[in-house]
């Protein structure tokens, strides 16, 4: 990249704005959010400032790493597709080596945090959660099955569970529980994008449940996934988890996501797609608030 006829503090400032956007930072915040609240379900008492600051961190710094080692292995993927040919390796504007070098220090940086000042258990976890997306997702499963995003769905419902383990140094069953829903969720959340980027992923050659099963196939395969949210999402008040504020909160977040994928199933339009989409972001932020505010007022 050339740089030479910038001021040097708008240079370097350019610079770090590239490497950022290799760790993917609005995924970032939402698995941070969700590891957060994992915490803060998780304890009984005020949290040790060490572990919720450094917690975070922590995982964050490794699930940036993951997402930047995905950019380095999928840059000539990025390339090929309208939503990602911006991303900074594949316009050439980072070298592959660089951010490979950038993704490993990071990542040792966050899992140094994990293990001194949380505990070797989340470190542990937050590790098999980085292999599982760089790796087992991004380098075998992506490229080579439509069920793809359900299998390495995994990866991406771990922060709640490390959330957990930081502040508790267990796994128990109400963090396998917000594990679940966040699991079943992905399904929805991600074939609504595929849809109306049906031909980014055609260009790709990653088969896509669209590209490969057909486009009514995968709403059908919407609706059933979120029929089956429903009933995950109502697990925390089967358990006594959470109460009825949450359980309210949850029937009518699981109301409207039904009504937009029962929607998509019979009268499907690329701008539905998009709804469904961004409602499936804003579904999951406030069914996990809605389960916090009951946490802490139940």
């Amino acid at each position: 990249m050339d740089v030479s006829g910038a001021p040097p503090q708008a240079a370097w400032r350019q610079v770090g704005a590239q490497y950022l956007a290799l760790t993917k930072p609005r995924i970032v915040m939402l698995a941070a959010f969700c590891a957060l609240i994992g915490m803060l379900l998780a304890a009984r008492t005020l949290i040790d400032w060490r572990i919720l600051v450094f917690g975070t961190l922590g995982i964050s710094l490794l699930a940036g790493a993951g997402f930047a080692f995905n950019c380095v292995i999928e840059r000539g993927i990025d390339a090929r597709m309208a939503r990602t040919r911006g991303r900074p390796l594949a316009r050439g504007e980072v070298a592959t080596p660089a951010a490979a070098a950038f993704a490993t220090v990071i990542g040792v940086l966050g899992a140094l945090l994990l293990y001194h000042f949380v505990n070797a258990l989340t470190m542990w976890l937050t590790l098999a959660t980085f292999v599982g997306y760089a790796i087992i997702y991004t380098v075998i499963l992506k490229p080579s099955t439509p069920q793809n995003i359900v299998i390495g769905g995994a990866s991406g419902a771990m922060p709640p569970v490390l959330g957990w383990a930081a502040v508790s140094g267990e796994v128990s069953a109400p963090a396998l529980v917000l594990f679940l829903i966040i699991f079943v969720w992905t399904p929805p959340h991600f074939w609504s994008l595929a849809l109306y980027r049906i031909d980014d992923y055609r260009k790709s050659g990653l088969p896509m449940l669209p590209v490969t099963h057909g486009e009514a196939f995968t709403r059908l395969n919407i609706l059933l996934y979120t029929v089956l949210l429903v009933a995950a999402s109502v697990l925390p008040y089967a358990i006594r988890m959470s109460g009825l504020l949450y359980l309210a909160c949850a029937l009518v977040l699981d109301g409207v996501f039904l009504a937009y994928a029962w929607r998509m199933w019979r009268d499907y339009s690329d701008a539905l797609a998009r709804k469904t989409f961004g409602y499936s972001i804003f579904y999951l932020a406030a069914l996990f608030g809605a389960l916090l505010i009951d946490h802490y007022l139940g």
